[in-house]
């Protein structure tokens, strides 16, 4: 499997493009159908049937929605059992006959068929989504999987904008039912013919029995999925982005006649705003995270959604408005830019909420069970849209207006966002982290491919300040279990990180002694279970800048559980704030200058028997040169 150097270069290959856009067809025909029938049934609902717009319309938005409670967890085990590609093109047969029944739908005026084509590409979708996630892992490696997952999220996002301006300008046109039919068919044929060419993806569990009963498969689904806390949660989370996404976009047509004033022009460029603003932010993820599953993103996605909605929410005008105005009379309004910004901003931060997650489900999920996993995000996201619409609603009857709704979201995405990240610590661990490494200072890694992508090893490294340990954890792609004097442990704020990551306290056999053995059984027990260990040999932060002489632990170490020891150096962090040059660390607030420039050096990896302290000192110092 190849690597790419950024995301983008995956449009280049067979693995990924074709698959890409399948699923940017599959979601941009859903909108192109579902807003042409919703605009239609609008306009036109009196001479179709004897209900009334509304009702139709709330009836086809629940109509879409009722194949994910009811086949997602058929659908998880289908993707499980079976070859995946050859379900993306089953499914994309299945979906030619759907819009086939569409088309005579639109053309005879039959509200029975359309509507019962609306309910099939909503199953269409069910079976769809499990496959759609559950598949990149299989073509990916590890560290493309943030960026492949930002380009299916800017995909998807933007193939909803387009399809709803295209459903909605070809409905609007005359014979608009004709060019509806003939688009809605035209891209399905496209969508299997892509599909032809996405390459084969193997069962992940081709002996599963598939269970036909939903509600039983489906309680099954949730309860496999609370089996690992973190990806629970995470699955959460993301039905939460869909909650809050799903009142935001409910609000915009309302938002933009009643608030702004603006015609429907105004609610496009909202859309497009936002949706805008969602792909930007997932293709910034690669970028942001290091090319690894960075959920440090996560916690600074939830600050913007808050952020940033209150903003909305104070920008938004106070006096009803009165006329109707285009987009362009809106934006020549000055005030109007800072609502656009926060909208954009909105979606660029949901993006880096979201595109880690997904990275995090894939990575982390039982491979055997992945699928189903998905399948279970899916209904819990359906789920968390329809309790959205009832809240939007009830809060309507409440007498709230829809700044107000803004408002309430944002708090509301405050106090989720502090509950998950109390429940799982290891979210703000990585976000105080990635901060670290993000304003205080600028990383160069080289060597990083030397540490291993899985089973254990030991990492040796230089001891220059109180956050070494941070700046390893945040450059890896692996989680590293650190070895650290219990002093430096228990200092205030790094304790908390230092916790959640399972570091593993040592003391010296005169301080501590049975904290010392207790240390070493903690560390032969992680590297029997396949852990990363990073120590710190020379046992104290120097005082002079110079390397002082490697303890002999590391030798114990490896007689009693012999693994590869990985030489570190890091570089330029003497002097550094949090070093102890001049003094004590953290005295010199002056040191904290933004964006210092710092490097990680990583060494071929030395085998067991040779790990010498005097040989891996050599190392070390060899990697980190005169630039301490």
């Amino acid at each position: 499997m190849s690597r790419n150097p950024n995301q983008m270069s995956l449009l280049r290959e067979r693995r990924f493009l074709p698959f890409f856009v399948t699923q940017f067809l599959g979601a941009f025909n859903d909108n192109v159908y579902k807003n042409a029938l919703v605009i239609m049934l609008a306009f036109h609902a009196a001479s179709l049937t004897t209900f009334s717009a509304g009702t139709l319309v709330n009836l086809c938005a629940g109509l879409f929605i009722l194949p994910f409670f009811l086949f997602s967890a058929t659908a998880g085990q289908l993707a499980d059992k079976y070859e995946k590609a050859r379900i993306i093109r089953y499914v994309k047969l299945f979906e030619i006959g759907i819009m086939a029944i569409g088309t005579v739908g639109f053309l005879h005026r039959d509200l029975a068929l359309l509507i019962g084509a609306l309910f099939l590409m909503g199953l269409h979708s069910t079976i769809f989504g499990p496959v759609k996630y559950s598949i990149l892992p299989q073509y990916l490696a590890a560290e493309e999987l943030v960026g492949g997952n930002g380009l299916v999220e800017m995909g998807t996002f933007l193939a909803i904008l387009v399809g709803t301006m295209l459903g909605g300008v070809l409905i609007a046109a005359t014979d608009g039912a004709h060019y509806v039919s003939a688009a809605v068919l035209t891209i399905a044929v496209a969508g299997y013919l892509t599909s032809r060419a996405i390459p084969g993806a193997p069962p992940a569990a081709p002996e599963l029995r598939v269970n036909w009963n939903p509600l039983t498969e489906t309680w099954a689904n949730l309860k496999f999925t609370r089996t690992n806390r973190t990806v629970f949660l995470s699955v959460l989370g993301i039905s939460w982005f869909w909650f809050y996404g799903a009142t935001f976009l409910a609000q915009f047509p309302n938002y933009s006649k009643d608030v702004l004033g603006g015609d429907e022009h105004v609610v496009t460029l909202l859309l497009t705003t936002f949706s805008i603003g969602v792909g930007v932010g997932s293709l910034l993820c690669e970028r942001l995270s290091g090319r690894k599953v960075e959920i440090g993103l996560v916690p600074f996605g939830s600050i913007g959604l808050t952020l940033f909605a209150l903003d909305l929410y104070f920008a938004s005008p106070t006096v009803v408005a009165t006329g109707v105005v285009g987009a362009g009379e809106f934006l020549a309004q000055p005030g109007h830019w800072r609502i656009v910004a926060d909208l954009a901003l909105i979606g660029m931060f949901g993006g880096f909420y979201i595109v880690p997650l997904y990275a995090l489900i894939q990575s982390r999920a039982e491979r055997s069970h992945q699928s189903r996993v998905i399948a279970g995000n899916n209904i819990l996201n359906a789920l968390f849209m329809v309790v959205s619409a009832g809240m939007a609603i009830a809060l309507l009857h409440l007498g709230f207006t829809i700044p107000q709704i803004f408002l309430a979201t944002a708090l509301l995405n405050a106090v989720v966002a502090v509950y998950i990240y109390t429940l799982v610590p290891e979210f703000l661990m990585r976000f105080l982290v990635w901060l670290l490494i993000h304003s205080i200072y600028r990383l160069e890694k080289t060597g990083i491919e030397n540490i291993p992508e899985e089973g254990s090893a030991v990492l040796v490294c230089n001891h220059v300040s109180f956050v070494d340990a941070l700046i390893i954890a945040a450059a890896c792609r692996r989680p590293i279990r650190f070895v650290m004097d219990h002093n430096i442990f228990r200092v205030p704020l790094l304790n908390f990180i230092f916790r959640t990551s399972k570091t593993i306290p040592i003391a010296s056999a005169r301080d501590d002694p049975q904290l010392l053995e207790k240390a070493y059984d903690d560390i032969a027990a992680a590297l029997a279970t396949g852990d990363l260990i990073g120590i710190f040999p020379e046992g104290r932060i120097t005082d002079t800048g110079d390397m002082y002489p490697f303890r002999p632990g590391i030798r114990r170490i490896v007689e009693r559980t012999p693994v590869p020891v990985v030489p570190v150096a890091l570089r330029g962090l003497w002097g550094s704030f949090f070093s102890r040059r001049g003094g004590p660390a953290m005295s010199q607030p002056s040191r904290l200058a933004p964006f210092k420039k710092i490097a990680l050096a990583v060494g071929a990896p030395v085998a067991p028997q040779h790990a010498t302290p005097e040989l891996l000192q050599q190392s070390v110092l060899a990697l980190r040169g005169e630039w301490k």
